[in-house]
């Protein structure tokens, strides 16, 4: 039986009932399904990290994946991002016959809704942690709060980027009272120099430690007359299960700087 449902992109993807093949191609995915409907992953990319004893094929990056690999594990549905992922592995997966399901998440309430979404595409039902982190982050769903600190968030250094316009865990840091400076940039990750970040009028610099790993001898030196948020970037920019703890585990980062 095949069924056809929209994906996040407008999309239709024709999915044969009942899935029982998925390959993820994007870590935050590949969670959320393992912690779901663990018996459905079959494939998974080499960045995908959790859960710690995820035992499935591997295939490559996000940025490069197997595409051969990918086809040959005959999935019923492929899991991809509108920005992990690129358009033409995609297209190739497509072309192959295999349908694909492409997330947009550039917010909070988008992720939950996306996640969800998603799920019920494999045939799941909703997981408990969708609903602890609704709750999780209840008060905050509707509207960011108004912001306590006007922050840089460092994404990568040499050369240093930061998170600019739309990002899902600028969204997050909003909804936590952190305003990023660079939120109205032309581009999403643009690259900065560090005099320039440097004389802003920030009052926090806010570092993840992926997908460049900053820790507390690697990147606050570069930011002296700042006080750093050393923060988990798996909490920060990863939209799954994380989510269930991560408005805890990030406001105790925030509040130690």
């Amino acid at each position: 039986m095949i069924s056809h449902a929209i994906d996040d992109t407008g999309a239709a993807v024709a999915i044969a009932a009942p899935v029982r093949r998925v390959v993820s191609l994007v870590p935050s995915l590949t969670e959320a399904v393992a912690l779901t409907a663990p018996d459905l992953l079959v494939g998974a990319t080499d960045w995908c990290s959790h859960p710690p004893d995820l035992d499935v094929v591997r295939v490559r990056g996000t940025k490069n994946p197997d595409v051969e690999r990918v086809i040959g594990l005959r999935p019923d549905l492929a899991l991809a991002n509108f920005e992990e992922n690129r358009p033409a592995d995609l297209d190739a997966l497509r072309a192959a016959g295999v349908p694909v399901w492409v997330t947009v998440i550039r917010t909070l309430p988008e992720a939950l809704e996306s996640l969800e979404r998603m799920l019920a595409a494999c045939g799941a039902v909703p997981p408990h942690w969708l609903g602890e982190a609704r709750t999780a982050w209840s008060g905050l769903l509707d509207a960011p709060p108004p912001p306590r600190f006007r922050a840089i968030v460092p994404v990568w250094r040499r050369p240093w980027m930061v998170l600019g316009r739309g990002t899902f865990a600028g969204d997050v840091l909003a909804r936590l009272g952190v305003a990023n400076l660079y939120a109205d940039a032309a581009e999403r990750y643009p690259k900065v120099p560090l005099d320039e970040l440097t004389g802003t009028d920030a009052d926090l610099v806010v570092l993840p430690d992926e997908p460049y790993a900053f820790t507390a001898t690697d990147g606050p030196e570069a930011f002296p007359n700042l006080p750093a948020a050393l923060v988990s970037g798996r909490h920060l920019t990863w939209y799954g299960p994380s989510l269930a703890r991560a408005r805890k585990v990030l406001t105790c980062a925030l509040e130690r700087a």
